[in-house]
């Protein structure tokens, strides 16, 4: 009995998030009401509180259910190893698929990007987001510190501003995507404007650049 009421529990904590995903998406987080999540949910509020403390602890725990594109590409990246360069744009690849093929990560991408205010109430939001966005940074830092090594040059501007620069290309690419997915193929678009701008850093023509093939695709997904 006790086996069946957890399920009942972990049944009803989905669908708060559920609903919580699309009614973020429809019409914004500060406007959207736990009581609306909980009808949308078939729930009551009381169930709201005995799975989630406010509305930032349920926003946070339906950032958790997905991994965000450049939460992928980082970890797709991994430690730095012989071609950072192409550990780097293999990431990118990854999450740039990831974007286009899983509706629920673009919903929650979405949410996240275009749908959430910062107020007092969701400053833990604000600050997952931050320490999301500085690991990202950090990590492709890393790799352009090492490719620089690797290739015996230097880097037109100082690697920090070019991961930082890099962050806000790839999630610029994602945000202007989703106002209109028809507007352009974000996977091309995103890996041509990667190699210009390691080119422009400095690294110049790299002949053995990841191709964008379905199997090339299908191996890094």
């Amino acid at each position: 009995m006790a086996r069946h009421t957890k399920e009942e529990a972990l049944a009803t904590r989905n669908r708060l998030l559920d609903a919580a995903e699309l009614l973020f998406q429809a019409q914004g987080v500060s406007q959207t009401s736990l009581q609306q999540i909980a009808q949308q949910a078939g729930a009551t509020r009381g169930a709201i509180y005995w799975h989630f403390k406010d509305k930032a602890d349920l926003f946070n725990a339906m950032m958790e259910r997905v991994t965000l594109p450049l939460e992928a590409a980082a970890r797709s990246t991994g430690p730095v190893r012989d071609d950072p360069l192409e550990e780097i744009e293999r990431g990118l690849l990854v999450a740039l698929k990831l974007m286009t093929t899983d509706p629920q990560v673009r919903r929650v991408f979405e949410v996240a990007t275009h749908k959430v205010e910062y107020t007092h109430d969701m400053q833990s939001v604000q600050q997952r987001h931050l320490g999301a966005r500085d690991a990202c940074v950090t990590d492709f830092e890393q790799a352009l510190r090492h490719a620089a090594r690797r290739q015996h040059i230097r880097l037109a501007i100082p690697a920090a501003a070019a991961a930082q620069g890099l962050h806000a290309l790839v999630s610029g690419l994602i945000q202007n995507w989703l106002l209109d997915p028809s507007a352009f193929d974000l996977v091309q678009v995103g890996k041509r404007t990667f190699e210009v701008y390691v080119n422009g850093l400095g690294f110049g023509h790299r002949p053995d650049a990841i191709e964008i093939l379905p199997e090339k695709l299908s191996m890094v997904a």
